[in-house]
């Protein structure tokens, strides 16, 4: 049953995702990238937007979508998403993810998990050191909101 909901929920993205597909130059100008780079001794992740367009049915809010490429051994820096809903779901290789008040956990390909709004993501690595990982990441956010805010101090 839980993978049927989770098959409904990825068909529902994808095909919101189809019906309001924009160009790539629409995209780029629109979408918001986190940015600042953080010295670290590990890789870090490379963001590349998808999608962003308001919801036509809910005043004030935006839908995003990207794909987060971790090139082998690397982790992003301990951050937060506003008040975004995320839903993130493993596109391919392994990653390892804690949310603060959570125990760590480890998603493969085809894994998936949500981050209620003003979560502390405090751990999300990559496992491995020879291949990468990637994250297919949504948001659906107040309107002209950040959608990441590294916090290095964690």
């Amino acid at each position: 049953m839980t993978g049927m909901r989770i098959t409904s929920g990825l068909l529902a993205v994808a095909t919101l995702s189809a019906a309001t597909a924009c160009t790539a130059s629409d995209q780029a100008a629109h979408a918001k990238t986190p940015t600042g780079a953080v010295t670290s001794k590990h890789p870090t992740e490379t963001v590349k937007p998808l999608l962003q367009r308001a919801l036509p049915n809910v005043k004030g809010k935006t839908f995003t979508s990207m794909v987060v490429d971790f090139p082998p051994n690397a982790r992003a820096v301990p951050h937060r998403h506003g008040k975004a809903f995320v839903y993130a779901y493993v596109l391919e290789g392994t990653v390892r993810s804690k949310l603060a008040g959570e125990p760590v956990r480890t998603y493969r390909q085809g894994g998936n998990w949500v981050e209620r709004p003003g979560a502390h993501h405090v751990l999300t690595q990559n496992t491995s050191r020879t291949e990468r990982a990637k994250l297919l990441v949504v948001y659906v956010s107040n309107t002209g909101d950040k959608l990441k805010v590294d916090d290095p101090r964690s």
